[in-house]
């Protein structure tokens, strides 16, 4: 049964916490079930839901549960019905998601999630780096990691648009505390703006007892092997399905985003990428160096699955340094956002010297001024070396 939602004249500004932002996102798409269990920093998006949910501003079910297992498996088992749906977690929450995150993707379903980005125990952390979603860039989800609480409201809509088109789930990430729990100005869109740009939810595949389907069902090597190539497929295809969605959603909301967002770079010869809220700080950073005649840009990357390759190759052609903010590590080998880097740019004859610095694990603090100070050691930087700041 499809979700009805109240009119809402026009879009309205407001202030609001990032989670709420989000909360008020999910509104907007109409999901039919709502499942999800409480962990710091993602709990206020599910205790909006729920007040919401309780005053009827969504009519869906919302299913309490026990565990984070038990709330994506709820969500497996309500997108196999055919309902749109939607869950949140972060840090040990995904973790502990991750057997279904497979079966999820493996079986073609439909869905959106948001992570709190947080730090992964042991020592235990609650505040913010990307080592949790990290972790996961195998499972076959789609990644998209957001700035501002803006983008993730847009990044909601935007995620069920694109999840639903190519039958593979979508990931929506945003800073713990840094994001969730901090205020900031936005516009909510109304109802019948989102109406129209994504329309009521036709699932093509779904449980159904007068057209009997089996999902996720034994494959022998042969059917396995194909159905993993698809996926690699849709995966190969997705980013340019998402660039076609976020061309749209501009048209419509005057909000444009990019997979790669390139900052000041034109004439760059050291140029920082990272993702996240920490964006926002090395922007800060890059305008400081830029007033003091430094050629510094910044690239926002914000699709992590699939990965960029070529917008990245375009945007860092001719320049000299490529440092990469890593918030994760992958032990043994160095930073993971540079592992990735490395062999997106391995083929090109002018990619420029990437430097793996890691920073700001566990929530450390990061100022423009740490930024402006490892700009200015670009050139002492080994390319061959991991830097920890």
């Amino acid at each position: 049964m499809q979700c009805e939602l109240k009119p809402q004249e026009k879009s309205s500004r407001e202030m609001m916490m990032g989670s709420d932002a989000i909360a008020h996102g999910v509104r907007l798409c109409r999901p039919q079930v709502i499942s999800a269990y409480p962990i710091t920093p993602q709990t206020h998006i599910i205790e909006t839901l729920s007040e919401m949910v309780d005053r009827g501003e969504i009519p869906c079910q919302f299913i309490k549960v026990e565990s984070e297992m038990s709330a994506i498996a709820a969500c497996l088992g309500s997108v196999s019905a055919g309902s749109r749906s939607f869950t949140a977690t972060s840090s040990q929450g995904l973790a502990m998601m991750h057997e279904v995150l497979h079966w999820f993707s493996g079986a073609r379903m439909p869905l959106v999630m948001v992570n709190a980005n947080r730090a992964l125990g042991a020592p235990w952390n609650i505040w913010c780096d990307q080592s949790d979603s990290l972790s996961q860039r195998d499972v076959g989800w789609l990644q998209i990691y957001c700035e501002t609480a803006q983008e993730a409201l847009d990044t909601i809509i935007q995620a069920y648009w694109l999840s639903e088109r190519i039958l593979l789930p979508v990931m929506v990430m945003i800073d713990g505390f840094i994001l969730s729990h901090t205020m900031e100005q936005l516009m909510v869109p109304a109802a019948e703006e989102v109406d129209a740009f994504l329309p009521p939810y036709q699932p093509q595949y779904f449980l159904d007892v007068d057209n009997p389907q089996s999902f996720s069902a034994g494959a022998i090597p042969d059917g396995f092997y194909q159905l993993k190539k698809n996926i690699a497929k849709t995966m190969e295809d997705a980013g340019d399905i998402l660039a076609d969605g976020c061309r749209q959603f501009a048209e419509r909301f005057g909000r444009t985003y990019e997979q790669v967002e390139a900052y000041r770079c034109d004439d760059a010869e050291i140029v920082f990428c990272c993702s996240g809220a920490l964006t926002g700080t090395v922007r800060v950073a890059v305008d400081c160096l830029r007033q003091a005649g430094h050629h510094v840009g910044l690239l926002k990357l914000r699709l992590f699955r699939p990965f960029p390759r070529r917008d990245l190759a375009r945007l860092v052609s001719g320049k000299k340094h490529l440092i990469v903010l890593n918030r994760a590590v992958s032990q043994g080998v160095g930073g993971t956002v540079s592992q990735e880097v490395r062999a997106a740019l391995y083929e090109e004859d002018e990619r420029p010297a990437i430097h793996d610095v890691i920073i700001s694990l566990g929530g450390k603090e990061v100022f423009p001024e740490v930024i402006e100070q490892i700009a200015m050691r670009a050139e002492e930087l080994s390319p061959t070396e991991t830097i920890w700041i």
